[in-house]
């Protein structure tokens, strides 16, 4: 039974335990301070933001309120990505334009390099890495990287970056994958992996066994995983860009959540596809839960502008990133 995003209180979306407020004027960017689109968003165990994102000032922090902190990596990346925040409280940064994924120290010291920058694998030959996407850790601090716009794999290493295995091949079937986009791993230690254009998300145990699939969902991008057992997955899903369906209502952009009977529970949605309002998405491909419930996400505007909005020009001062308050904690 799929629910509306219809709510008794002005500017919430979403249904039953999973609503929310957008926040349009939190984060405030001091001068000199350039973001690009949002990539990837991770959130340390302070509740402060990192948002990974293509502008020349890559990683970007705040505090949990809003205020600016710092910002770093600058000329380190080539193509922000995927970002996340493991247990170790070390930031772990996908670069899917040099083909790396690197794990930093909070304050941007870096730890550990997986890749070879520049060197990329052959085209879906299943080796690490073809334009990898993002990255997960297990609960016993095992790294697990998907690896979709060349490849159709996830693979996985150990905690000194040393490749333990690999599985997938590209297809539709189970345990096959067309662009795996993301990738979180859950308290039990089972892997949700974002298969993109077969539009479900792929669960597996740590060793690649196929165990089930969420589908319900359009093109699913950003993505993330409520905190507890039997959690309820968090997708960010994107619009067609083909001219046949471009313009459908009820397909995305949108943010879903879905348990694991691939029942939606609640959305935030206005049926009415892309926009620039708060509440509004152009392409949701990263999403981030804080302890609190707030949810944060990154929009990668100008990379999907053209083929969202073919006959409009992009604002300047286009949003690439929200954040939206738990609905319990409205005052």
């Amino acid at each position: 039974m799929a629910h509306s995003d219809a709510s008794t209180n002005e500017g919430v979306f979403g249904v039953g335990p999973y609503q929310f407020q957008p926040v349009p004027d939190w984060g405030s960017l001091p001068e000199g301070i350039v973001l690009g689109d949002v990539a990837g968003i991770a959130i340390d165990e302070r509740d402060r933001v990192y948002l990974f994102n293509r502008g020349v000032d890559p990683v970007v922090v705040f505090e949990r309120d809003g205020t600016f902190l710092n910002s770093w990596g600058h000329g380190e990346f080539v193509n922000a990505h995927g970002a996340h925040i493991g247990a170790d409280q070390c930031i772990y940064l996908t670069d899917n334009g040099n083909h790396t994924v690197r794990k930093f120290r909070l304050d941007g010291r870096l730890l550990l390099t997986i890749g070879e920058a520049g060197r990329p694998a052959a085209f879906m030959s299943g080796l690490p890495f073809c334009r990898c996407t993002h990255t997960a850790l297990t609960p016993n601090g095992h790294i697990l990287v998907s690896d979709g716009y060349g490849n159709a794999a996830v693979h996985k290493y150990d905690p000194t970056g040393r490749h333990l295995m690999s599985w997938g091949r590209p297809g539709s079937g189970p345990g096959e994958f067309n662009l795996p986009h993301n990738i979180c791993c859950d308290a039990d230690g089972w892997v949700y992996v974002a298969d993109r254009e077969n539009h479900r998300v792929q669960i597996f145990d740590q060793n690649g066994r196929y165990e089930n699939q969420i589908n319900n969902m359009h093109r699913p991008s950003g993505l993330a995983i409520t905190p507890g057992r039997c959690p309820c997955c968090v997708i960010g899903e994107l619009q067609s860009y083909q001219p046949v369906n471009r313009l459908t209502p009820n397909l995305g952009p949108r943010v879903t959540f879905i348990d694991q009977s691939s029942r939606v529970i609640s959305r935030i949605d206005r049926c009415q596809g892309a926009g620039t309002e708060p509440g509004q998405f152009t392409s949701p491909h990263a999403i981030a839960l804080d302890s609190h419930g707030d949810m944060y996400v990154g929009d990668v505007v100008a990379a999907d502008w053209a083929a969202i909005f073919p006959e409009a020009t992009m604002p300047a001062d286009v949003r690439r990133f929200q954040k939206f308050k738990r609905h319990r904690e409205l005052k």
